[in-house]
């Protein structure tokens, strides 16, 4: 049986880029809090907090430590943050490292551009994301989060109201596009901007791809990442025989002996060495 893993699979830039700084500040000395989770992956946020990284969740929490802590960094994680949280953290004096992904930030730059220049920005996403939730905090005028083709239809804008539409960095990229074309189809005045990052749309193509050879995909990543849920999603509807896991733990197997391809895939928060724990027990194991 032949056990192959997708092109593009496991960590991107921006994930890598934060963690790494979660590292490098842990080399300081300091108190080192997150501001949420740094990535969504259990397992790699489980190891940071062994290494004395703590997660604060709200402002409150943000209040409090403030109080007790007197050398302490707070990192902004890599999904992004609204603008007011920059605020807070400054206003309370604590040292401030953003770790946002460059993509993220990207959004953020021109939704507040576009915003303040008076157009009602469309954010296509899950609005409880916190991505979709820190880009919306970037907006200085209205801003609507739709996150279904059928979002779409039903939306109205105001007559002669311009509108900016930009994506969740980790949307699947069928899906968007074919969203923009509702839009020009209904004739509304706006500007599409595709923010859906390269990565992710190579890491659904490719394992897209992989779906379609494989008799079996295993999905790898934390069960509260959309760019994970994307990438089951569309394995699924190209392999029936298709699990998502977070680690090896959950891999439950039994594959008939007519099974010649197992697919592996990963979200961009899963690390290489989860990856390649499920690789070895696969080849070893079947």
């Amino acid at each position: 049986m032949e056990v192959r893993l997708a092109e593009c699979a496991g960590f991107c830039f921006g994930v890598k880029r934060a963690v790494d700084t979660v590292y490098e500040q842990l080399k300081t000395g300091k108190t080192i809090y997150t501001y949420g989770p740094i990535v969504h992956n259990e397992e790699v946020v489980k190891e940071l907090e062994e290494k004395g990284v703590k997660v604060i969740h709200d402002f409150s929490e943000l209040k409090d430590l403030i109080q007790s802590e007197q050398s302490a960094a707070v990192i902004i994680r890599a999904h992004g943050v609204p603008r007011a949280v920059y605020e807070q953290i400054e206003k309370c004096g604590m040292e401030c490292v953003d770790a946002t992904c460059p993509f993220v930030k990207r959004i953020h730059n021109i939704v507040e551009k576009e915003s303040r220049e008076g157009k009602h920005i469309l954010v296509v996403g899950n609005p409880g994301h916190p991505e979709v939730e820190g880009i919306v905090g970037w907006c200085q005028g209205p801003v609507t989060v739709l996150e279904t083709p059928e979002d779409v239809l039903a939306y109205e804008p105001l007559p002669d109201e311009k509108l900016c539409i930009v994506s969740q960095t980790t949307y699947n990229y069928n899906k968007f596009q074919y969203i923009v074309e509702i839009f020009r189809k209904k004739g509304y005045n706006d500007s599409v901007v595709n923010t859906i990052c390269s990565a992710t749309e190579e890491r659904q193509l490719s394992a897209q791809r992989l779906a379609k050879e494989a008799d079996v995909m295993i999905v790898i990543g934390g069960k509260h990442s959309s760019n994970t849920r994307k990438l089951y999603e569309i394995c699924s509807r190209e392999c029936a025989n298709t699990y998502f896991i977070q680690t090896l733990d959950d891999l439950h197997l039994e594959l008939p002996k007519a099974f010649r391809l197992v697919g592996i895939t990963a979200g961009a928060s899963t690390p290489n060495k989860l990856i390649e724990e499920v690789q070895n027990y696969v080849r070893i194991n079947f």
